[in-house]
């Protein structure tokens, strides 16, 4: 049972970000405590981290502990998402050690009396390079803070001081989840603590859940058994309860009704109507004048990709814990930035930021933005309501139901081509809402508070995410990318997974695959005539190598079978990845069956193969879903996605054979793996449906309807 610190009995730490202590602290038994703004997310980077820093420090990792996400102990470091965990908080964890290593080193000098360049630190201890015999544990020389600034920049450490960097170690975070530990944000008890339930419309608009209160009549549900409080703010409405199946019990028995529902734009009318709706728009240049190339072009191509509104789908529903008083809050989150949320908080419960302490627990996956915000204010405002802790966990359809959506998006793509076939014009336009609307600082993004009396100011639209990889690295002789950012959207958008780059991806590599079979050009070599990054070139040939490409595809009776490519660098500055897909097409039934993944993965230095396997395996699988089968659907007004059986998902059987080839380059810097290889999933498997099959699909995901058509089967 949780005994939360309150505001007045926090530690107070030093978190500014340019000190040595805001990162890292050092106890007497030797036990190197890290403090990260970055979160574990189930990506394995909780692990990661602590292993860049034992490997600079010279200490075993099980010397090394790490405390992530919470406002009164950690620094801010933004948002956890964009794969730049490792990327951007490894390499300052990295500096931040090097300077306390030097601190040590100059305090074990002048205890051991030798000069600083004589000693090293090798599983936590300093020890004289001259005299072996002569040596201190580095927890003999803890208690008082390591006074510095992290650096701008420090050598790396020659080999052997660094060999937990770039080892396969078991995670630090697996343990508590595989022995019924305390492992999630939904596994916290706290003294005295409630349980809560929200009641809204099953939908998720621009503006909050598109309808007002009408009328109530709690008279039943609060003589219940258990419930404590009917809690109304506006259109803000809940039930608190002694036991969670007395909340959703409450919750399911108030009645309510709803008035001014939102008309929404029907899901194929909305793709339809995506082109002519109000848009700001933005134009990227690479190259050349694409419009001149188009004219000259000796002939032109154009295809148009769409996509659909799809779920984070995490396993477990979005959980919090807050415990609100009339001075300060403690509350227990799964967000990814708990700072950007403790600024949204602190307008919605009327506390002063300093007063609210978040701290963050694990959540069960988000890949996005999630519901973790929202059900984070929803604990909060409970809480605040009754004075006692408050856990509030949605159910399966309200995590459906009002989860921050990756948005629809259509994608045309045209391009210009040479007498010979060469590309002269490439030419990538988008009609997309913005991908990323959380809360960071802004009430008016939590569902709660736009639908709190006074609702909380409206955030502006940022538009942003949607162009992710849209710009490709092929050095094509004039190449543009042209948004369109809706301002109008059915269902409320927000990141996920790669946010727009797993979409402009897949255009731009079925695209160009399209190019490939109009031209009588294998689509590997087609890549390789337009690549000049080496490390680029690297991954294309080593994916299609290990996977056999130019081979022989073998399938059993009455199923087609295929293999298809695709390539990409994330964010065009980042990871490299290329994947191949082997596929069977059943052309009686239309169903796809992913059997085989070849990964070709380039992320820089390595800090944990397995890690970074894991991720990569997970990119694949997640990938596959959203390429098969995933899709939110909605009626007029609300969501009818709600359940695993109308919003599907790839099961554990379904799972292919998958070939990570991971490229480590120990000179290079360190690069994201989190999101990198989804991009490339859906294109290759709709390039793989092509080779299989001859029909080629461009409307996601490639369900056995779509297919069957595609193949003339009604």
């Amino acid at each position: 049972m949780h005994r939360p610190a309150n505001q007045t009995e926090q530690q107070v730490r030093n978190r500014a970000a340019e000190s040595v202590d805001a990162y890292l602290e050092l106890d007497a038994n030797g036990t190197v405590t890290v403090y990260s703004g970055k979160v574990e997310l189930g990506t394995g980077v909780a692990t990661a981290l602590m292993q860049i820093v034992a490997g600079e420090l010279g200490v075993p990792l099980g010397q090394v502990r790490i405390v992530m996400g919470d406002t009164a102990l950690t620094p801010d470091q933004g948002t956890t998402a964009g794969s730049k965990t490792i990327q951007i908080a490894g390499p300052t964890l990295r500096r931040a050690a090097a300077e306390a290593r030097r601190s040590l080193l100059e305090r074990a000098a002048e205890r051991l009396e030798l000069p600083v360049d004589d000693l090293r630190i090798e599983e936590g201890m300093v020890r004289s390079s001259s005299e072996p015999a002569l040596a201190v544990p580095i927890g003999d020389l803890a208690g008082v803070p390591f006074g510095g600034v992290v650096p701008r920049e420090v050598p790396a450490l020659p080999a052997p001081s660094g060999t937990v960097v770039g080892t396969s170690v078991p995670r630090v975070d697996l343990l508590a989840k595989l022995t019924g530990g305390e492992a999630f944000v939904h596994d916290i008890r706290l003294e005295g603590m409630l349980h809560g339930r929200v009641i809204r419309p099953w939908v998720r608009t621009m503006d909050g859940i598109g309808a007002v209160i009408g009328e109530i009549d709690d008279s039943e549900v609060r003589r219940m058994p258990g419930v404590v409080a009917v809690v109304r703010n506006g259109c803000f409405l809940g039930v608190v309860a002694e036991r969670e199946e007395q909340a959703i019990r409450a919750a399911g028995s108030l009645r309510v009704a709803w008035d001014g529902r939102t008309e929404l734009i029907p899901p194929n009318a909305y793709r339809d109507r995506m082109r002519t709706l109000p848009a700001e728009e933005t134009v990227i240049t690479r190259g050349g004048e694409v419009d001149p190339a188009l004219a000259k072009a000796e002939r032109t191509l154009v295809a148009t990709y769409t996509f659909p509104y799809q779920a984070h789908a995490s396993l477990g529903p979005s959980c919090a814990v807050a415990d609100v008083r009339d001075d300060h809050a403690t509350i227990y989150t799964s967000t990814q930035g708990v700072y950007g949320l403790r600024k949204a908080l602190a307008p919605l419960l009327g506390l002063d930021e300093e007063r609210i302490r978040l701290v963050f627990r694990e959540g069960a996956g988000c890949y996005g933005h999630n519901g973790a915000d929202d059900v984070t204010a929803d604990a909060a405002l409970l809480s605040q309501a009754v004075g006692r802790p408050v856990r509030l966990q949605w159910s399966r359809q309200d995590e459906f139901a009002w989860e921050p959506k990756s948005p629809a998006m259509v994608i045309e793509m045209t391009a210009g081509l040479d007498g010979a076939g060469g590309i002269t014009a490439w030419d990538h336009t988008v009609w997309t809402p913005t991908h990323t609307a959380r809360p960071n600082g802004q009430p008016g993004n939590l569902l709660a508070g736009q639908q709190v009396d006074p609702p909380m100011p409206a955030a502006a639209i940022r538009f942003g995410g949607g162009d992710r990889n849209a710009p490709t690295t092929y050095t094509f002789p004039a190449e543009r990318v042209t948004m369109h950012w809706l301002t109008e959207a059915p269902l409320r958008p927000s990141a996920m997974r790669s946010l727009g780059g797993l979409n402009n991806t897949t255009a731009n590599e079925i695209f160009l695959d399209e190019i490939a079979a109009t031209t009588g050009v294998d689509p590997v070599a087609l890549r390789l005539r337009y690549l000049d990054d080496p490390r680029a070139i690297e991954v294309v040939r080593v994916a299609a190598e290990r996977a056999g490409w130019g081979e022989p595809v073998a399938g059993a009776s009455g199923l087609r079978v295929g293999r298809g490519f695709a390539y990409a660098r994330y964010e065009t500055e980042y990871t490299y990845v290329a994947t191949v897909a082997e596929v069977e097409v059943d052309p009686a039934t239309g169903a796809v069956r992913v059997r085989r993944v070849v990964v070709a993965h380039d992320c820089g230095k390595i800090i944990n193969p397995d890690g970074v396997s894991n991720q990569v395996e997970g990119n694949v699988i997640q990938g596959i879903s959203r390429a098969l089968r995933e899709r939110v659907d909605w009626d007029g007004h609300e969501v009818t996605t709600l359940t695993w059986e109308t919003y599907p998902i790839l099961t554990f059987p379904e799972v292919p054979e998958i070939e990570v080839v991971l490229i480590d380059r120990p000179e290079e810097p360190p690069l994201g793996a989190g999101e990198p290889a989804i991009c490339t999933v859906t294109a290759a498997i709709g390039n793989a449906i092509f080779d299989a099959t001859g029909v080629r699909l461009r409307d996601v995901p490639f369900t056995p309807e779509r297919v069957r058509a595609a193949l003339g089967w009604s």
